[in-house]
């Protein structure tokens, strides 16, 4: 279709446009997420603490972003999701321009806790407007694209908030990036009335559908406790285990290793974030036309593993680091695509909100776990840890994509069979 063709159709706008607005609340929510620990090295002497107490903000903002991202995910389905992504994302941009005011660590911590109750709103709300904004011929592609342009708020924080401080201070940069996340929360209150809601979705299909038809979304906390949902929720959480470490303590585990500079340690941070990005990509390009994701995940969690053992264990250049840190964010962000195919498979239409909600939950339930203890590391144990724990870690993730391979499986053959035996 050529392009004056696609400007032409309103349906193409439409997903672009929800693409668009949706996907940069997500750039929001995920650069709020790291603006801080690339200057960890900074904040050890401004508040006089260890890295211990820093990687233990990290846990009280994962905390409560897993404590309510489920709870938030009921609220989407049952009320709507775009007035919760914007007041989510005014809450998390004043909750960054705080900390820009904190004096003492303590007062950091609580800010860090409200960034989180903010975090827990981004999943359910954009997966839910996807889902029932966008044609589900696209549906795939926007999911890829909408992690993807999370992922380049990854990419952007070392660059942006190591520039910010070098020009004025750290303080100074929370306060821009705060002043930005409210732009774009406006941007999503004045332009996204022509978002849908599933609640919309639903009332439509009971509408149509004949007299006695059952249109009921699944319910609740059964649905959540299920055990392809819980196998996909500790998916999520070794995920979140397994590369937050290397996003949030790979910048000070080099600058002790090799003794590098500030910028140079941010270096390899960023290609790993780069990797990460154009990883989504290509994942989605691949997921698309190969018929079993949970392989492509096994594969690129194996490179990942690799890679990040690879750091831990040999001395090389930094910039071989900058390289091996590369191919590791390419191959856990090709794993994406496919680990959303794999939810979809095992999600009951008209759940997104609370099933995403509560997967999402692992994600921060994951760093929360084991945030302390690549601090730990840092404070008490060889640096290099924190390569080779990512590592294992990625590694024993591989179970759990197969389990959710054999639920999707079983849930497709389930159909398949209730199909053939009322036609």
């Amino acid at each position: 279709m050529a392009l004056s063709e696609v400007m032409r159709d309103g349906a193409v706008v439409r997903d672009v446009k929800a693409i668009s607005l949706v996907s940069a609340g997500h750039f929001c929510s995920h650069f709020f997420q790291l603006a801080l620990p690339p200057l960890f090295p900074l904040l050890i002497g401004e508040f006089n603490t260890t890295y211990t107490a820093l990687g233990l903000l990290m846990t009280a903002s994962a905390l409560t972003s897993s404590a309510t991202e489920t709870p938030l995910g009921f609220l989407v389905d049952r009320f709507g999701a775009r007035w919760i992504l914007v007041g989510g994302l005014v809450l998390h941009s004043l909750a960054m321009m705080a900390m820009g005011f904190a004096d003492t660590y303590w007062a950091l911590l609580t800010f860090f806790m409200v960034a989180g109750l903010a975090n827990s709103v981004y999943h359910p709300a954009d997966y839910s407007l996807l889902s029932a904004t966008v044609d589900p011929k696209r549906l795939g592609r926007a999911l890829s694209l909408h992690t993807f342009v999370g992922n380049i708020g990854w990419v952007l924080v070392p660059l942006v908030m190591v520039a910010l401080t070098a020009l004025w201070s750290w303080r100074d940069a929370l306060m821009t990036i705060g002043v930005f996340g409210l732009f774009v929360a406006f941007l999503i209150a004045a332009l996204g009335g022509f978002l849908r809601e599933e609640k919309q979705v639903r009332a439509e299909a009971k509408a149509a559908a004949p007299p006695g038809t059952v249109t009921a979304a699944p319910g609740g906390i059964a649905l959540l406790l299920s055990p392809p949902i819980l196998m996909g929720f500790l998916f999520f959480m070794m995920i979140s285990a397994g590369t937050g470490g290397l996003r949030t303590f790979s910048v000070s585990a080099l600058v002790a290793i090799y003794d590098a500079p500030l910028e140079a340690a941010g270096n390899a941070l960023t290609g790993f974030l780069i990797g990460s990005s154009v990883g989504i990509l290509a994942g989605g390009l691949i997921a698309d036309r190969f018929r079993q994701p949970q392989s492509l995940a096994m594969i690129g969690f194996l490179g990942a593993a690799v890679c990040a053992a690879l750091v831990g264990l040999v001395t090389v250049p930094i910039i071989a680091v900058v390289a091996l840190l590369t191919v590791a964010g390419f191959c856990s962000g090709a794993v994406q695509p496919a680990r959303d195919l794999l939810v979809r498979a095992i999600t009951p239409k008209g759940s997104m909100g609370k099933v995403f909600g509560f997967l999402s939950s692992g994600l921060g339930l994951g760093g929360a776990l084991v945030g302390p203890f690549y601090g730990w590391i840092m404070d008490n144990s060889d640096p290099r840890w924190v390569f080779l724990v990512s590592a294992i870690i990625i590694m024993a993730s591989v179970v759990t994509v197969g389990g959710l391979g054999r639920a999707a499986r079983q849930k497709k053959a389930a159909e398949e069979a209730a199909l053939a035996s009322s036609s």
